[in-house]
């Protein structure tokens, strides 16, 4: 039997395994630990241009990428640091005084974070599992029976046994389904597109966000000079870009960027996606835990979805690991309720922060809306301010998990 069996390969999902992986060894409780993922990518060859598909990794989910071991494994010329964001309305221009500009100098930091191919961080972090003792099986999750002492999970390669299943398998989760684990949603009316393009400016290793009324757009600097998109747009809106010729698309996107970073050029395909935000009411059933996507998503206009479930993965490892070296079962539900607690309520403010921003600032027309436009002034203008902001950003506040704090 195996103490803890994993859904879903994915960034989140291997980080779960590595840091389980690498933290029951470290601790003299080795802990045996399958990840079940049919598709295991290999990492991105030198020179190819850069993956669409990106993500945006802060200061914490570093630290824990690096206690799983993974981070040593990341190719660093497909790596951009991004030093700065840069943040404005659509009423005022993204270089006036009136836009927000956060700055790692200002609070000592060399940058605030990392952007970096989704394929490149889940092929290091399945790559330091299995480095570290674990078991990675290509096979998919077809049903479960849970006992009194463990889980009797079905696979399309066979049975298995585990005292602990975690559901890593993102929005659609067959196993939350299957643990009879509800989960709310809420559609934004939104679509996000996502690209690669060339822009006629440097991006100044900056991360670049334009708030506006039918929705946000983002510029990600990516390693070569290029930028990734990420075009949060109302449906309406979305369906006409996606239909788009190339030049044309390019066309609306400079009038959607006012020109920031010059005019652009695609040099990728469009991909998309329908915005919804999930909240699973609840975390865990007996000896079932969801992690990352499969117990919440969240709006990424702020480009925090995957480091939420990093530190999801980290903190239930830690609750896991913990046990295992007082020679508890892992799979209890005192570990479980302390997990749920412990994530519920961290991502329930991130949420409603999140939705708040999507509501006032990229959508709303009142007096309150307006207050929170110009508050983006408000704020550039505070040092203050604009240091709690980045310390955010960074993801070094909260109750982090020990793998997420500086050593």
């Amino acid at each position: 039997m195996f103490d803890v069996a994993i859904v879903g390969g994915g960034p989140v999902g291997a980080c779960a395994a590595a840091l389980l992986a690498h933290a029951g060894g470290a601790r003299g409780a080795r802990l045996r630990v399958v990840l079940l993922e049919a598709s295991v990518p290999a990492p991105p060859a030198a020179g190819v241009p850069p993956d669409a598909r990106v993500v945006a990794i802060s200061r914490a989910s570093e630290w824990l990428l690096r206690s799983a071991g993974a981070w040593p494994r990341i190719a660093a010329p497909r790596v951009c640091a991004y030093e700065r964001m840069r943040v404005w309305h659509e009423s005022v221009a993204a270089h006036s005084a009136s836009a927000l500009c956060f700055d790692a100098a200002d609070v000592g930091e060399p940058n605030l974070g990392y952007i970096l191919e989704n394929r490149l961080l889940q092929a290091a972090l399945l790559a330091a599992f299995t480095a570290a003792g674990g078991q990675l099986e290509a096979a998919q999750f077809a049903s479960l029976s849970i006992g009194d002492d463990g889980v009797s999970i079905e696979t399309s390669r066979g049975p298995l046994r585990a005292r602990l299943l975690v559901g890593a398998d993102g929005a659609q989760s067959a196993v939350r389904r299957a643990a009879g684990l509800a989960a709310k949603l809420s559609d934004y009316r939104q679509t996000a597109i996502v690209a690669t393009v060339a822009t006629e400016r440097s991006h100044e290793m900056t991360a670049w966000q334009r708030f506006m009324k039918n929705g946000t757009l983002a510029f990600l600097p990516l390693f070569d000079g290029s930028s990734s998109i990420v075009w949060s747009a109302d449906d309406s809106l979305a369906a006409g870009l996606l239909s788009a010729s190339a030049a044309a698309f390019a066309g609306e996107l400079d009038r959607a960027s006012d020109l920031a970073l010059g005019a652009t050029r695609l040099v990728s395909e469009r991909a998309s996606f329908p915005l919804r935000r999930l909240a699973a009411p609840r975390y865990i059933a007996r000896r079932v835990a969801l992690i990352g996507d499969a117990a919440h998503v969240v709006h990424p206009l702020a480009g925090q979805g995957v480091n939420l479930g990093l530190l999801d993965a980290a903190a239930l490892a830690q609750l896991v690991v913990a046990a295992a070296a007082r020679r508890e079962d892992p799979g209890s539900l005192a570990v479980l309720r302390a997990y749920e607690r412990w994530r519920k309520s961290e991502i329930a403010v991130m949420g409603t922060a999140i939705d708040a921003f999507d509501r006032l600032l990229a959508h709303g027309t009142g007096p309150l809306a307006r207050l929170a436009q110009h508050g983006l002034a408000w704020v550039n203008r505070s040092q203050e301010l604009r240091r709690f902001f980045i310390r955010r950003a960074l993801g070094m506040t909260g109750e982090l998990p020990e793998a997420a704090r500086r050593s």
